[in-house]
Parts: C-alpha cells; structure tokens; sequence
C-alpha cells in the first residue's frame, strides 16, 4: 500500500516515524513526501530514501498514484488539499481540526460523498489508552453512574509553527480549534452532544483567545475543560483528567507515570495496566508531541479500514466536522465573553 506524508514539521514527524514502525508490521510504504522547507524535507527523506519528494502538496496530489495520503499541514490548508486527494483517488488521514469554518466543513464532506474515498480525522485522543478505559468504564458503568469530569489541557505558547501561522486565527483556529478541541472532541465520543454549555474565556495582547474555560451538561453529567496556550513558551505540556463516578474517581495526569489511577470508594486505589501496540517516546517532532503508540494506533487502525474495505468508526469525518461545529459555537462564545469584559 503505497502512502504519502504532505507536511513534514511537528505532526507530519509523528506520522511519518509511526508509519516507518508500521512498515515493519504491515505491506505500507511511505513513497512520497512533500514540505515547502529543504531542511524537513531531507529529514524525512532521511528515513524513506526511496520516496518521490516534492516542495508542494498540491504538486505530490497531482503527480502521485497513492493508496493514502496523510494531511499534516497547517489547518487552513486541510481541506484544498483533502478534497484535492479524494479526487485523485486517495484515501484520506487528516490533521485535527479538519477544518475552520462550517463551509469547508459541507465541502470536504460532499467531496467524501462524491468521491466515495474514506476519511479519517486525527482526533487521537480517541486512540490513547487512558481515554478509551474512561469510555469502557462509562459504557459498562463498572464503577455505578457518572457525575462529573474536569478535563485540563494546557501548553506554552506555540512557537514553532511555521511562518507562525498558530498565532493567525484565521489559520488555527485559535487555541479553541487547535488544542480544546481534543477534549470536546472525546466528550462527544463518549457522551453525545451537551444540552448546554457556558464559556470563561481570556486572549492574548492581540484579542485572539488562548485560553478557554467551557462547563457543559449532558443529562445527568456536567463537565468543565479548560485549554490554555499559556503566555510563556516555557510551560511543559501536560493533558489531564479527574472523572467522578458513584463508586470511584478516575485520575489520569500525562505527566505521570503510572499515568492512570483510580481511586475506589471503599479505599483502595488500582492502577490499570495497558498494553499499547506500539511504545516509543520520540521528541524529534519539536512539538509537545513525544509518545508515538497513540498515532501509530490510529494510523494502523485507518489502513487496516482501507486495506480491508471497512467504513471508518473511531474518528469518521462526520465526527470531526461535528466537534469543529461545537468548538465554533464555544470559539463565539468565548470572543463575545473577552469582548464584554473590556
């Protein structure tokens, strides 16, 4: 199965080094590449020599027969180049968000449609371990009902973005689109659409919003997630959560090892054990990226769906578009809170 990485900065690293694991375990090559920078072009080209390399994406789209092609661009360039690639015949792994507006996201789904090529979002968090024991212990309600859940994902400053198109909120979004949205994301997952939810917010000297505090419903449930791209760049990365049930609490903190804990009712504390199908901690990426084992789950799980005909469930393209349309509604939400408060 012949494949290609269009983007070759921080996430377009994690796929490409998950996919050269994979090509030890399944028939996949990386034989193309393209990133607009000689220096990330050469690296990748360092682990894949035989790949055709190009400067441009459009340019690998147009001139490439490729069985998949994997969209780690800037995120205002997500959807030119995925419905250019679905129409060239390739299935398609994209970058989270999918897109920005709700228009891109009506074009890359009719395009889905149109072109019956299959589309799978890199909404990862749906692929970590700690993540998917929450939605197991939730569906199998093994500790009695839930109640409540405090999610955290925090960052420094972004600053490695290039020609800092993070910082550009008609490029990213915003730290609600690029980094809250994991979280609404997953709680979509696992818990459907919220009847309500009500947004603190602040932003940065130059109004675009970096950090946003959004408290949800969903029936009996209520949660709070908080994104921040802090002011300082110097802030280590850390993902998180706290989720309340009858019989016991479940705590996961990224920065941790064991990462998972639960916390039961009666007093004792277990600490579950995960097998992942892939360990390996790499920050060659440059970002607040290093464990490899949850992309390499979701890059593995999407070629097997192609390779075997299956429709995608884990993060389908109708799921990514949904959560953008929830993280524009709490982006809104948030400017008019900012807005008000000056």
């Amino acid at each position: 199965m012949r494949i290609g990485v269009i983007g070759c900065g921080g996430m377009g690293t994690t796929h490409y080094l998950s996919l050269k694991a994979l090509s030890s375990q399944m028939n996949v090559e990386v034989a193309a590449l393209a990133d607009c920078r000689k220096e990330y072009l050469d690296k990748a080209s360092s682990y894949f020599p035989d790949a055709k390399t190009y400067s441009y994406g459009m340019e690998l789209i147009e001139k490439e027969k490729l069985d998949i092609v994997h969209i780690c661009l800037p995120t205002y360039l997500h959807v030119s180049h995925a419905v250019a690639a679905m129409e060239q015949g390739m299935h398609v792994l994209v970058e989270k968000p999918v897109c920005l507006t709700a228009e891109e996201g009506k074009q890359i789904l009719e395009a889905e449609e149109r072109t019956g090529r299959k589309v799978m979002v890199g909404q990862v968090v749906r692929s970590f371990d700690e993540y998917r024991y929450l939605k197991q212990v939730y569906d199998d309600k093994t500790f009695g009902c839930l109640k409540s859940i405090v999610m955290q994902r925090i960052s420094g400053d972004v600053q490695w973005g290039f020609e800092d198109w993070f910082h550009d909120e008609k490029k990213s979004g915003s730290v609600v689109l690029d980094l809250h949205v994991h979280d609404l994301d997953f709680l979509r997952h696992m818990l459907g659409e919220p009847d309500s939810f009500d947004v603190r917010a602040t932003a940065f000297d130059n109004g675009m919003i970096n950090q946003i505090i959004t408290t949800y419903e969903f029936g009996n449930v209520f949660v709070t997630a908080e994104g921040i791209w802090d002011v300082s760049p110097s802030l280590a990365f850390r993902a998180g959560f706290r989720a309340c049930f009858e019989d016991a609490t479940v705590v996961f903190d990224g920065a941790s090892n064991p990462s998972l804990t639960v916390y039961k009712k009666d007093g004792t504390v277990e600490t579950p054990e995960f097998s992942p199908e892939y360990v390996m901690d790499d920050n060659t990426a440059g970002i607040n990226v290093s464990n490899l084992g949850p992309y390499y789950t979701e890059i593995k799980y999407f070629v097997k769906c192609v390779m075997e005909g299956k429709p995608v469930e884990v993060a389908p393209l109708t799921e990514g578009v949904k959560s953008v349309e929830l993280a524009l509604k709490e982006w809104e939400a948030a400017k008019a809170y900012v807005e008000k408060r000056r």
